[in-house]
């Protein structure tokens, strides 16, 4: 009996050792996978961020959302891509602005304080376009070609978000550079940092093999109509 017994806890023993080495294996893979993934999507997107005398002309440029204070106020972070995007605009560069953000709620809205402060800074009206479902980067990128049928793009962000976006837009069928408007030290820049990391594997999913349709999408608005029509009705 004794015996018996012995053998059934070494056969556990056993049993539980194997399982732990399995764990430990397919830890290091994710790992690993995770490390590569990351890598890839940077490397990948860094070889199309451009200095401004070597960004060609494009249908348009994208700016990417950001937060806004509740009186219409825009955030330091994305006053910077507005005024990058501006001086793309005005220098002929990008004849169309694409203003790509939050307005879930009648509480919340990027987009029309975004191009408020374009229309401040004398970007025509009808030259701007509101994307008010670019709920994050994936959406973005997808309603740009889906919905304004972008074919090549200059995206506008600071440098820690460009490269996932130019990534993204590539692999979605984009000729997409990017103008980085990093120009000043950012609070909780480490922050967005991190959150990348998780970002850029959710990507890189998402193109290659979830593929979902974004939150929302709507009927055709392409860019060489006018911007008007994506006025809130």
């Amino acid at each position: 009996m004794k015996q018996r017994k012995r053998k059934t806890e070494k056969s556990v023993k056993r049993a539980v050792g194997r399982l732990l080495r399995l764990l430990a294996l397919a830890g290091l893979m994710g790992c690993t996978t995770f490390l590569v993934v990351n890598e890839y999507v940077l490397q990948s997107g860094d070889a199309y961020i451009l200095p401004k005398d070597e960004l060609p002309q494009v249908e348009a440029a994208i700016v990417l959302g950001a937060s806004v204070y509740s009186n219409g106020k825009v955030s330091d972070i994305l006053r910077d891509r507005l005024d990058t995007a501006y001086d793309l605009y005005v220098s002929g560069l990008a004849s169309r602005i694409i203003v790509s953000g939050d307005h879930a709620s009648d509480d919340y809205d990027e987009v029309n304080a975004m191009k408020n402060y374009l229309m401040k800074k004398g970007v025509r009206d009808a030259h701007i376009f509101m994307d008010h479902a670019g709920f994050n980067t994936y959406d973005s990128m997808y309603r740009a070609q889906a919905v304004f049928q972008a074919q090549n793009l200059i995206i506008v962000t600071q440098d820690y978000h460009l490269k996932r976006a130019i990534y993204v837009a590539r692999a979605l069928g984009i000729e997409a550079v990017g103008a980085a408007s990093d120009k000043q030290a950012y609070r909780d820049i480490r922050k967005y940092e991190a959150r990348e990391v998780l970002a850029r594997v959710k990507d890189f999913l998402n193109v290659h093999f979830m593929k979902p349709p974004p939150a929302q999408l709507g009927e055709p608005i392409p860019l060489s109509s006018d911007g008007r029509l994506t006025n809130d009705k």
